[in-house]
């Protein structure tokens, strides 16, 4: 499984495991009922400690993404492609909320919006 940590990111570092892992989950390179690492193995991995991965499994298994199995381990667990989209639907909806009251705050066009959306793409590419 591939995390990258990044201390320059303002995220703790068990919220950045948890992206990552969400992210994977929803794009299928995690499949449902995938064995995950332990959470010893992922913390040896990733130089850091058995609590903070703890907590990103804990927080995932929450959020329903995995599930965590009595001295089986933990599992991507069973969740529908269109469950998982619909839940970043909503995120992406109140993200434009709060987009759209900055912008109208402000006095940013729609136009202006559109614009800076377009060099935000053009600059992950």
């Amino acid at each position: 499984m591939d995390i990258i940590l990044s201390n320059a990111n303002p995220d703790p570092i068990y919220e950045q495991i948890a992206q990552q892992m969400r992210a994977q989950i929803v794009s299928g390179i995690l499949k449902e009922g995938e064995l995950l690492p332990s959470i010893r193995s992922l913390a040896k991995e990733l130089r850091i400690s058995v609590i903070t991965t703890k907590r990103a499994y804990d927080e995932l298994e929450r959020e329903g993404y995995i599930q965590t199995i009595a001295a089986k381990g933990s599992y991507v667990a069973t969740r529908s492609h269109e469950q998982l989209k619909e839940e970043y639907l909503r995120k992406i909806e109140e993200h434009m909320r709060s987009i759209h009251l900055l912008a109208q705050f402000i006095g940013l066009s729609e136009e202006e919006l559109g614009m800076m959306y377009q060099l935000l793409r053009e600059g992950e590419s």
